[in-house]
């Protein structure tokens, strides 16, 4: 099997459209809706790699960042219809290690993907 994903967004059909896209390249991809268990599925799954939103119910991206940040050296992008500079800036700030705004391509998300 291919490199673990862990993809975190809250929204149904671009996590389905993803985990379909990215599995068809290989990929073993988990899904999570929010930010809540998110440090608790990296220690039991051991992804490869995160895909995180910053707009998530319950607990923001960002603060999500800062905990996977405080355990891990995981590469996480940052995947999110926040695309200002600032926006940005923080969230590579954060630890981020790449930053792609919505509305994307998947072939980019995919070679940057690879490039980490």
């Amino acid at each position: 099997m291919g490199k673990k994903v862990l993809l975190v967004d809250d929204d149904a059909k671009l996590r389905k459209l993803l985990r379909e896209y990215l599995e068809g390249y290989g990929f073993h991809v988990l899904t999570l809706a929010d930010g809540l268990s998110v440090a608790k599925t990296i220690r039991e799954e051991s992804p490869d790699m995160i895909i995180l939103d910053i707009m998530l119910p319950k607990r923001d991206g960002l603060e999500v960042l800062k905990e996977i940040r405080m355990e891990f050296s995981i590469p996480v992008i940052m995947l999110t219809a926040k695309g200002e500079d600032a926006d940005r800036i923080v969230g590579l700030e954060l630890g981020a290690d790449d930053y792609l705004p919505k509305p994307f391509n998947p072939r980019e998300l995919l070679a940057r993907i690879k490039a980490m």
